[in-house]
């Protein structure tokens, strides 16, 4: 599970910070990149709901996974034959939809792989964020000595990598014992208000990300940063939330899964006030580490939600339709910030802090419903 997790954020290493400038290489405006980055999400509100309810009606995460590995190898690969604005997006979609695929189902398989073995889930997932340090300090020497063309096939030899590493995974076996022999009905997340409110809580501070995920290295390109100090700078981020996760298992009992989505949502909205006045590098050093709040607090709380309060049966579904919502505020947030950037620059942060402070409110209620169905 953490070579699994390990091949997985090396592609998304590399994919994250630099497809948006592979994307300018190949002649696209920012508004036009906002646009093709924002696709994506919207096409995964139709196909990950499908995929995570056909994985647990059938009980076949790893069969899921390892389609969903093959589907993003063979579009990342034809993506980079493409050269006109119109067929990569249409083609990016189909194989960044089947890439974050994996994300969604691979935490589910971890929890419930990981359990029958008594160990904790944040341990085993830092795998992944060390192999996405890896991924980026590689990456971002790379971008001085390869054109800004040929990054797209880096992220092609990731996902073989992940290929291989899907292939390796175990079965998981039965179904713990005391679940139903037929899966619970979907309606049953949905009518649960908790879970509305972790979903837009967790939704909305998540989805706070969209410009720093989109143009954060456009920006510091812009402001004379090299390729190797973007690299630390995205690595740094991630070594915070390593930490945390880390130290997950350590963590007193008093900080409950929507404690720890406020902690996040806090995080996130100190960092993006900050970076709206476009920081100096020493500050933008600290406010890197934020990330393992407004990214790491953020992901655990709402993974201790779901191993807590999901039905039976119903994680894969209660993971995919939180994807649902996560896609929702991206895409939202992803082509707002293609807007706000084009014409406001760095200034635009301001917009990803109201949407983080609407997260913290969206926290409080499910904080509140929490503490009152726990009495």
């Amino acid at each position: 599970m953490a070579l699994f997790y390990a091949s997985t954020f090396i592609a998304l290493g590399v994919h994250l910070p630099f497809l948006p400038v592979w994307l300018a290489a190949k002649g696209l405006a920012p508004q036009a990149i906002g646009v093709v980055l924002a696709l994506p999400m919207v096409l995964r509100l139709f196909v990950i709901p499908l995929a995570t309810r056909a994985a647990d009606r059938h009980d076949a995460l790893r069969m899921v996974v390892m389609l969903a590995t093959l589907v993003a190898l063979f579009g990342f690969g034809t993506l980079g034959f493409m050269t006109s604005t119109a067929a990569i997006a249409a083609i990016y979609p189909l194989a960044a939809t089947a890439f974050m695929l994996l994300f969604v189902l691979s935490d589910v398989y971890a929890l419930r792989g990981l359990a029958p073995h008594r160990r904790a889930y944040g341990p085993v997932r830092l795998w992944g964020s060390a192999a996405f340090i890896v991924a980026n300090l590689a990456a971002g020497y790379l971008l001085d000595f390869i054109a800004a063309r040929d990054l797209i096939w880096l992220i092609v030899g990731a996902v073989a990598l992940c290929l291989v590493t899907a292939w390796t995974l175990p079965p998981l076996g039965a179904r713990p014992a005391g679940t139903p022999s037929e899966t619970p009905p979907a309606r049953l997340l949905l009518r649960d208000p908790s879970f509305i409110a972790v979903a837009a809580a967790a939704s909305l501070i998540q989805g706070s990300h969209a410009l720093y995920y989109g143009f954060s290295t456009i920006a510091w390109q812009a402001d004379g940063y090299g390729g190797g100090t973007i690299g630390v700078l995205w690595a740094l981020g991630v070594l915070a939330e390593i930490v945390l996760f880390a130290l997950s298992v350590r963590l007193p009992a008093a900080f409950t899964p929507t404690v720890l989505i406020l902690i996040g949502a806090a995080g996130a909205l100190l960092r993006w006030s900050v970076m709206t006045f476009n920081p100096p590098g020493a500050l933008l050093v600290m406010l890197q580490c934020l990330h393992g709040l407004s990214f790491g607090a953020t992901h655990l709380g709402t993974l201790g939600f779901i191993a807590r309060a999901a039905p039976a049966g119903l994680a894969a579904t209660a993971q995919g339709y939180l994807a649902v919502a996560n896609g929702v505020a991206i895409a939202a947030g992803t082509g707002l910030s293609g807007l706000l950037y084009g014409r406001f620059g760095t200034a635009a942060y301001g917009a990803m802090a109201l949407i983080a402070a609407a997260g913290l409110a969206a926290g409080f209620v499910a904080h509140r419903l929490q503490k009152g169905e726990s009495r």
